[in-house]
């Protein structure tokens, strides 16, 4: 069955998309929901010309979001913490700690599009760490957790 998404789902589509489901989770989830409406002809017409429409929109959208992972891959953040004489540290370094040292820096970035590659970071040392920022474009930025 094919479904048009209202709303972004995660490992399914974004919104705009026309994805094909199986029928019993598009009619028992995804539409009750509000995340999708079932795809007929007239839904795929006026979604054709949404898509046109939309076309240099999204384009402006791709290149500033370019632009944006490019600023981010040339980052090296600095983030300072307390530790122990052995060099670990008193709690970890997070997701929060990270998207307030991009602010600092004047990159608006949420904390949820932020993922720290090594997993959890408790010892100082350099790290990296992705920022989602827009459909499949993302940065990689350093950073550097050392002892206040």
């Amino acid at each position: 069955m094919e479904i048009l998404l209202k709303k972004d789902v995660a490992n399914l589509g974004y919104a705009g998309e026309i994805v094909k489901v199986k029928a019993g989770y598009a009619m028992n989830y995804l539409v009750p929901q509000g995340f999708a409406t079932v795809a007929t002809e007239s839904v795929k017409k006026q979604h054709a010309e949404t898509l046109r429409q939309r076309a240099h929109k999204e384009a402006k959208l791709v290149a500033d979001a370019e632009a944006l992972a490019a600023t981010i891959n040339a980052q090296v953040v600095e983030v300072k913490v307390k530790v122990s004489e052995s060099g670990k540290l008193y709690g970890s370094v997070t997701t929060m700690d990270l998207a307030e040292a991009l602010n600092a820096k004047g990159l608006n970035i949420d904390k949820k599009d932020i993922t720290i590659l090594a997993g959890e970071v408790k010892e100082v040392g350099a790290y990296e760490a992705v920022v989602k920022i827009y459909k499949a474009i993302k940065g990689t930025f350093k950073f550097n957790v050392v002892a206040e």
